[in-house]
């Protein structure tokens, strides 16, 4: 990342009560360095930087410490989305309160899991931060989000969302709602014309580019039809129906969210999910049709669609249980059920999501651009929607949502 897109108050001193806290015997800091912690097209949300520090200890010996740093774009755009979201506050609300409270549950019955990195405060930060311990130090890494996850990986997914999801619905029924700013995400009224506008050029862009997708034609005059009620119908989805089984969504579950160590032989040993700025309470549906459909392999994401429901439902029945769930715990076939009732919500991950996990790397993937009316913005979009990768997918997905009902108004 260039020097100039650093803060300058992004410095040591920044950082010196959280190194006395957490460095035994800390002296001094005797380096700092501030730079990118993602590379373009691996981060669309915040801007991300990995903070590296040598520390001088008290017996003379040097320590290397690191931390990543969440900050918010200074666009217009997103400044305004944050007047009315602040998804900085949610995030740390979520660190702070929501993933503590959540294992704490499973530590009640002598369960121990760890959901995430741990969150720091910084005193005198000048903006909205989010500050994390860097989970590279232990190993954790992204797997390949071009390929797509594995069977093995996609499995390990399933059991942490499951777990997740169990461990929130228990946590409604013992102390009461979520808060309203976890409840509702960004599908509040005061969020709709903004997102009218963003949604309207990546509609069209997409509509654009159906006809170069083979069998096309099937699809189409739907497609173009779910435009003007696109914005309409994903704040339906939003609407939560409590006669469901619902949850605290993760909101966000794509492959970059999602980090795993491995063992000596490469086998995974742990998974955690990182990035909670867009939590939203409601159906199972919007976290697994949200991971399913952007970050699986190819060769897997139809065929074994249905496997993976059993998977999760398997391992969110086995949870609820071992937390005593004190409601009706749901069948397979609500959970499926569920993802037919909001089979929409796919197609909205499909022609957004998805098409930016599939992009190869390219200097010109950013927010701006993602949302954009901007020249860039327009071409940045098309190249989305037309990358060779994307074709493969989209042309086998949009044929089953349109078979599953998904398409329909």
């Amino acid at each position: 990342m260039a020097a100039s897109k650093i803060p300058g108050w992004v410095t040591a001193e920044l950082f010196e009560d959280l190194l006395k806290a957490n460095v035994e015997g800390f002296s001094k800091v005797k380096s700092f360095k501030a730079d990118s912690g993602s590379a373009a097209g691996e981060n669309y949300a915040t801007i991300m930087l990995r903070v590296n520090i040598e520390v001088e200890l008290q017996d003379g010996k040097s320590k290397p410490v690191s931390y990543m740093v969440k900050l918010p774009h200074q666009l217009e755009m997103f400044q305004e989305m944050m007047k009315r979201t602040n998804i900085f506050d949610i995030e740390r609300t979520m660190y702070n309160q929501v993933v503590p409270e959540i294992e704490a549950i499973y530590e009640e019955v002598g369960v121990d899991i760890t959901f995430g990195a741990r969150s720091y405060d910084l005193k005198n930060a000048k903006t909205d931060y989010v500050a994390l311990e860097d989970l590279g130090v232990k190993g954790f890494k992204n797997a390949n989000r071009l390929e797509g996850f594995d069977q093995a990986h996609t499995e390990r997914v399933l059991q942490k969302l499951a777990q997740w999801h169990a461990a929130s619905a228990v946590r409604v029924t013992t102390k009461g709602s979520y808060t309203d700013i976890l409840l509702d995400g960004l599908y509040k009224e005061e969020n709709r014309p903004m997102m009218t506008e963003m949604m309207k050029g990546i509609g069209s862009n997409f509509v654009k580019s159906c006809p170069t997708y083979e069998g096309y034609e099937v699809f189409i005059d739907k497609v173009k039809a779910l435009q003007p009620v696109l914005i309409d119908k994903m704040f339906d989805f939003a609407k939560v129906d409590p006669m469901e089984f619902n949850v605290l969504n993760h909101g966000d579950s794509w492959s970059n969210n999602i980090m795993f160590q491995y063992d000596a032989f490469g086998k995974i040993k742990e998974v955690y999910l990182v990035d909670y700025q867009l939590p939203k309470y409601g159906t199972v549906a919007q976290d697994l049709l949200y991971f399913l459909i952007s970050s699986t392999k190819l060769e897997d994401k139809l065929s074994k669609f249905d496997y993976y429901i059993k998977v999760y439902h398997e391992n969110l029945v086995e949870h609820l249980k071992i937390l005593k769930y004190s409601k009706p715990i749901p069948s397979l076939r609500d959970i499926h059920l569920a993802l037919f009732k909001y089979g929409f919500f796919g197609y909205t991950v499909a022609t957004g999501v998805m098409a930016a996990v599939l992009l190869d790397p390219t200097d010109t993937a950013s927010f701006e651009n993602f949302v954009g009316d901007t020249e860039a913005g327009l071409a940045f979009q098309m190249q989305l929607f037309n990358s060779p990768r994307f074709r493969k997918h989209i042309q086998v997905i949009m044929p089953w949502l349109l078979n599953r009902g998904a398409l329909d108004m």
